[in-house]
This record gives structure tokens, C-alpha cells and sequence, in this order.
């Protein structure tokens, strides 16, 4: 079994002669986000609705046409309400969200069957990837015609950290228009170690307590169903009921659009000498 596992791990390696194909390549990428939690059907639905402006950097060293390497930078907006929910207990929860996301991410990417824009010899190929990034989030909520930062007011008293690890992973697809320039598309997954992208995740605390020491806003944001229901409906929760879902992790998605610059004969890696053959134009 160990054999067989390292065997998939390093194939990619043994597959293709890297040396004549190693190059680094910039780019950027713009697009949307999105996101799946508890704002959002408790975490069962993504609402196209709450798509949000998305863009990114990379820098990526290719090994071979088959692997490659990617460093990027990425930002994302994600949002969430329970008004966009059909069941009638969670339109009576009445939370909402919005946050802004900067994300660091490392992550191989493996290209079937291959992509080499080096001559154009392949010119396209779909790929997949996954990786390891570094999620840095900011929840806030918009009350009597202001914005508030959720975090400082804990509004399930628990002090949470806006920042976490995340696990990408995605597919794709990229297409050589030149030997220096491609374009392609990206949808990725990022799975977060944390239930508090939308500050929502446990149970409602004591609001009376929170007013009682001053927290007045963070017990109005905690506990919203009496703006929906009235402030004297019997079915407002109550403290330690469920304020959240059962889910352990929150989830955001980027799709978007890339171009990119690739680093071909300029000393970078090593210098080489184009192949400009063809099939059926041979030279002689």
C-alpha cells in the first residue's frame, strides 16, 4: 500500500521530461464568490443571489506539461441572509452577513492529459488542483442604517478568530492563445476550518446578560427574530437554543477568469532553443 502511494504522488514527476518544459508563468484572475453556511439554507444551498465580486494574482512554476505549482493571492466577497430562505423558521431567525475575504493559498495543479504553450505544442488541457491557504475573514451586519463588525460584539458569546485555515481544491480549464499568453477558467472550492464565516455557528446567549453589561448592540445583532416576528411573539429563541446548523465548517467558492503571462527563453529557468518544427512542415 505504501508503495502504491508514494508511486501516485511522485508518477507526475517520472512521467515527462521536465527539464525542456520548466517555466514560470504570472496572472490574474477575475470573477465571483459565493459561499455555503448557515446563512445559506443551513448550509444546503448556494443562492446565486449573494454571487460577489472576486479577483486574484498568481505565480506558478510549471514543472512539466503534466504538474505544476501555484502561489496566489485572492480576494472574495461573500454574503448571506435568511430572507432568501422558503422554510418559515429560518426566515424567522431574520441574520444576515456580509465579509470580506483575503486568502493566501499554495496548491499543485496536475493537467490532463497536458499543457505546454512552449511552441504551442499543447495548447490545451483541463486540470485539477488542491492545496493548503490561509483564510483571513471579516463578518459584519447592517442595523439601523449602519454597519457593524460582528466579531468584537460576540453575538454567541464566543470570541471566535477571523482568521483560519482553508483547503482548496477545484478544477479548470487553459488554453495557450500564444506561447506567451493564456487565458482560462477556474472554479474553485475553499473548505474552511472555521463555522464562522457568518458569525452564525452555536447557540444564542444570554441577551439579557449582554445588555445588562453594556454589549446593547451585539444582543440586538445576536437575536434578530423580533424584528421580523414582533418584539412579544412567544416563538423569539430563547438563550442556549440552537442559533446555528449542525455543520462543523463554513465553505466559499471563486470562479473566474484568467490570463496569464508565461516566462518562455528569458533566463528565468534556463535558456533553450526554440523547436519550431511542425508535423508535416519538416525542416531540412
Amino acid at each position: 500500500m505504501k508503495k502504491v502511494f508514494l508511486s501516485l504522488i511522485f508518477a507526475p514527476l517520472l512521467l515527462l521530461n521536465s527539464t525542456s518544459a520548466q517555466h514560470f508563468d504570472i496572472g490574474a484572475t477575475l470573477g465571483t464568490s459565493n459561499y455555503i453556511g448557515d446563512l445559506s439554507l443551513n448550509s444546503t444551498k448556494m443562492y446565486l443571489k449573494e454571487s460577489n465580486f472576486s479577483g486574484g494574482v498568481h505565480v506558478r512554476f510549471n514543472m512539466n506539461p503534466l504538474l505544476s505549482f501555484k502561489l496566489a493571492a485572492n480576494y472574495a466577497g461573500i454574503s448571506g441572509t435568511d430572507e432568501n430562505a422558503r422554510i418559515q423558521e429560518l426566515r424567522n431567525r431574520n441574520l444576515s452577513f456580509a465579509s470580506n475575504i483575503f486568502e493566501g493559498m499554495f496548491a499543485v495543479e496536475v493537467n490532463i492529459p497536458g499543457f505546454q504553450p512552449y511552441g504551442l505544442n499543447q495548447p490545451f488541457s483541463p486540470y485539477i488542483y488542491a492545496g493548503v491557504g490561509y483564510t483571513s475573514f471579516s463578518p459584519r451586519a447592517f442595523y439601523e442604517d449602519q454597519w457593524y463588525d460582528l466579531q468584537p460584539l460576540q453575538t454567541e458569546g464566543v470570541d471566535y478568530k477571523k482568521s483560519t485555515f482553508s483547503i482548496p481544491f477545484g478544477l479548470g480549464v487553459k488554453f495557450a492563445v500564444s506561447d506567451k499568453f493564456s487565458i482560462g477558467l477556474d472554479f474553485g472550492a475553499r473548505y474552511a476550518f472555521t463555522d464562522y464565516l457568518d458569525d452564525v455557528s452555536g447557540h444564542y446567549p444570554d441577551t439579557e446578560a449582554m445588555v445588562a453589561s453594556g454589549n446593547i448592540i451585539g444582543a440586538a445583532l445576536s437575536n434578530r427574530a423580533g424584528e421580523f416576528l414582533g418584539a412579544d411573539n412567544p416563538e423569539i429563541p430563547v438563550a442556549n437554543s440552537l442559533r446555528g446548523d449542525t455543520k462543523l465548517h463554513d465553505m466559499y467558492f471563486i470562479f473566474g477568469l484568467t490570463v496569464a503571462y508565461h516566462f518562455l527563453d528569458n533566463g528565468l529557468v534556463r535558456t533553450r532553443t526554440r523547436n519550431r518544427n511542425r508535423i508535416g512542415c519538416q525542416r531540412f
